[in-house]
């Protein structure tokens, strides 16, 4: 499929749901919302819905108070999944992709399985960058608030232009979206240079949890349920957790382990080099990038530390 397919598929129905995927990020929220308001423009009924809240880091953006959970509610008749690498990232969301009359998908994850009746999957830095296409194609105004939300995608998921993943197309897109004249020291102050209390103190529990392998070159580190209940703190502040332990001098693979409400432990891994976390997640029906991916376990904290141990330090030659 094609932007062409994703363009026809909005032409031709209507009453949208637009679903962001469970530990909502820059992408997938800039995303959502960006649709969203071009929806909107095109006379359009439309919806966002998110398993979880809207994270505070991203409450400024511009009808970030529209997205609600919708659980248990009646399936719309067109879904589209943005930036849902599978249909386990839709959360209690699922029933809803699975009974609308028309599906589709506008992703940028490789390990995409196809789910949805269409789809859009492309290799780029965000699906941000999907979106701003299909906008763009849509023939819709690209307003102020639009082009936020849009570089808060391409800037998020790209670690504010500093990822591999990061390519001539994406600085021509984030220069057509400054064109429009936002605030650029104050997006980026509130996406980069913000930091919670609860957050802070959550960095602090897994520096302190750190581990290290291989001559220090795997750090892995765990949340508990009882970490975030503690603070008061919520999934929301556990974005970004990660890159302290990537950002080691001596560390190529990072990890953390997080245990969801549910008791379900949540793997994050991301590498800066040549190893792939990707071929790890795998192993464990995960997805994601080649130096940034993801799964889920349902054991205990202890075995998916062990787990994902054996597996990382086997791929490392150990």
């Amino acid at each position: 499929m094609s932007l062409k397919a994703a363009r026809s598929f909005i032409e031709r129905n209507d009453n949208f749901l637009l679903i962001a995927h469970v530990s909502p990020d820059g992408d997938t929220l800039g995303s959502c919302l960006a649709l969203y308001e071009a929806l909107l423009q095109c006379k359009k009924r439309v919806q966002i819905a998110c398993e979880e809240p809207v994270p505070p880091l991203y409450s400024f953006l511009k009808y970030s108070e529209r997205v609600v959970n919708l659980e248990g509610i009646n399936p719309f008749d067109s879904v589209i999944c943005i930036d849902c690498a599978d249909i386990r990232r839709t959360g209690f969301l699922q029933p809803l992709v699975e009974g609308a009359k028309h599906s589709f998908c506008i992703d940028h994850h490789e390990t995409n399985p196809h789910y949805t009746d269409e789809d859009w999957i492309m290799d780029c830095a965000a699906t941000g960058e999907m979106i701003y296409e299909l906008i763009k194609d849509m023939g819709v105004a690209l307003t102020e608030s639009m082009s936020v939300a849009l570089f808060c995608a391409l800037s998020t998921d790209t670690g504010n232009f500093a990822y591999s993943n990061t390519t001539p197309q994406t600085f021509e897109i984030a220069a057509r979206l400054l064109e429009c004249g936002f605030d650029l020291p104050e997006v980026n102050r509130r996406l980069f240079r913000t930091v919670g209390l609860k957050k802070t103190q959550l960095i602090g529990i897994i520096l302190t949890r750190l581990c290290l392998y291989k001559n220090d070159s795997f750090g892995i580190s765990q949340l508990h349920r009882s970490d975030l209940a503690a603070l008061n703190a919520t999934d929301a502040d556990c974005e970004g957790l990660i890159d302290y332990i990537r950002d080691i001098d001596t560390v190529e693979v990072a990890c953390v382990l997080r245990e969801s409400n549910s008791g379900l432990i949540r793997v994050s891994l991301r590498s800066k080099y040549d190893f792939d976390v990707l071929n790890v997640v795998a192993k464990f029906s995960g997805g994601g990038h080649k130096r940034a991916a993801g799964c889920t376990l349902d054991c205990s904290m202890e075995q998916a530390m062990e787990l994902i141990k054996a597996e990382v330090l086997n791929q490392m030659g150990e």
